[in-house]
């Protein structure tokens, strides 16, 4: 009969190797969780007789994470949500695993071997665990919100229900990938403009309180007075190095301000629709509110989400509250027997454009097919408007920074200039 080596884990966190005789390697895998171990490699060997050795295992976190109760365990090794494109690497390993025809379990198996930045391996040997005792993915992802969101959940269930949990997950590894293209194209387009205001804020306050205190130590020795430029210069450095406590102080009690008011749901509210309401950067929060909330609902509804599930996970996805409301107005609506469509024009918040386009989709029977068009086209329009946005500011803050700086010189070299005269006019005589 052939034989496999193997090396597994126990719960306690030790590697056990071993030689079994067995039929194939499914045969092989199954003794070994008989056993209650976790496979982590099974390959056929010429021969050799059985042994059990133990070796410490390498990770000692994951050791030590083996042994705790498993919500424990997860506080341990994971502490962070994951980002978007950890997410999509997540799910886009697990699909191709489930592709190449393996198992449920021997794939989330082979996942804690692979590296997913962000996703600790505990999370596959959780799910692994729950599906080995009986448990749907779906259900096993439920039990860790930290990295599974409802969309997430509900999208495993839908593939499961309709035996496409592949084609599933590999939509949602491209939904991941999307999302996290446009946070990486706001990120990258404020980049610039945020380097220069810190540096320009920087060079100016270094003069302020360093360089110009200098100088004027130096005319202050002069006796001269000074011009009008300057002394408004003086004015405000004297505020700087004198009161700046004060200023901190001020600071500090706008952001404790802010802070609580943004902790009420009035509070967020006002912001969120100031944002909308915004000059430019509203039109780009808009553009991109738009384009999440469509090929939210798209994904969902592509893979068998029923429309009131989709809506209510859309709404709990979305940051903004002004369109969280629209949309539970619109899923109370459609609750009445009212069309998509309908709601969503008698909110007011959503274009014409996008209402029109859902009204086609109901009419054709495709929802899911006008909703991703409609994704489409304002995604198309956010990455103009980031071009935008960015040229526009880019040359405002540079100009304004150019004013500032350029007032600095011009207020030290007016002083220059009537220290040299003053000197001139008293060598003259």
């Amino acid at each position: 009969m052939p034989q496999f080596s193997y090396r597994a884990r126990r719960r306690s966190g030790e590697m056990v190797q071993g030689v079994l005789e067995v039929a194939d390697r499914s045969a092989a895998l199954t003794q070994i969780e008989r056993l209650g171990l976790f496979p982590v490699a099974v390959d056929a060997a010429k021969g050799g007789a059985a042994v059990a050795t133990v070796e410490k295992p390498g990770n000692r976190r994951e050791a030590l994470a083996a042994m705790l109760p498993p919500t424990l365990r997860q506080a341990l090794l994971r502490k962070r949500k994951p980002k978007l494109q950890e997410l999509a690497t997540f799910t886009q390993q697990l699909a191709n695993l489930l592709q190449a025809g393996m198992p449920l379990t021997v794939a989330l198996n082979s996942m804690t071997h692979l590296e997913s930045k962000g996703i600790s391996s505990e999370v596959s040997r959780q799910l692994r665990q729950e599906v080995m005792e009986g448990r749907s993915l779906s259900d096993a992802m439920a039990k860790q919100p930290l990295i599974f969101s409802d969309l997430y959940v509900n999208m495993v269930k839908a593939g499961e229900q309709s035996g496409a949990l592949v084609d599933v997950l590999r939509r949602m590894a491209d939904h991941f990938e999307r999302f996290a293209s446009v946070q990486a194209k706001f990120s990258s387009a404020l980049v610039y403009p945020a380097f220069v205001a810190v540096v320009g804020i920087g060079i100016i306050i270094f003069f302020m309180t360093y360089m110009l205190p200098k100088f004027l130590t130096l005319f202050g020795n002069m006796e001269m007075q000074l011009p009008m430029m300057t002394q408004m210069l003086v004015q405000v450095s004297n505020v700087f190095t004198g009161y700046w406590w004060l200023m901190l102080m001020i600071v500090i009690a706008m952001y404790i301000i802010f802070k609580r008011f943004q902790a009420t749901e009035e509070g967020k509210r006002k912001i969120d629709q100031w944002k909308m309401s915004a000059p430019v950067f509203g039109k780009v929060m808009k553009l991109n509110l738009y384009g999440q909330f469509a090929r939210t609902l798209s994904t969902l509804l592509e893979n068998g989400v029923p429309v009131l599930t989709a809506l209510k996970i859309t709404e709990q996805v979305l940051p903004n509250r002004v369109i969280k409301e629209a949309i539970a107005k619109t899923r109370d609506a459609v609750t009445d027997g009212k069309t998509l469509a309908q709601p969503l024009a008698q909110s007011r918040i959503f274009p014409q454009l996008m209402v029109d386009l859902v009204k086609i989709g109901e009419e054709t029977g495709d929802v899911p097919a006008a909703l991703k068009n409609v994704a489409d086209t304002y995604e198309n329009e956010l990455n103009i408007a980031l071009r935008v946005m960015t040229n526009m500011i880019e040359p405002v803050l540079i100009v304004v920074m150019a004013v500032g700086v350029g007032f600095l010189l011009l207020s030290v070299l007016s002083a220059m200039f009537s220290l040299i005269s003053n000197v001139g006019g008293s060598m003259s005589r």
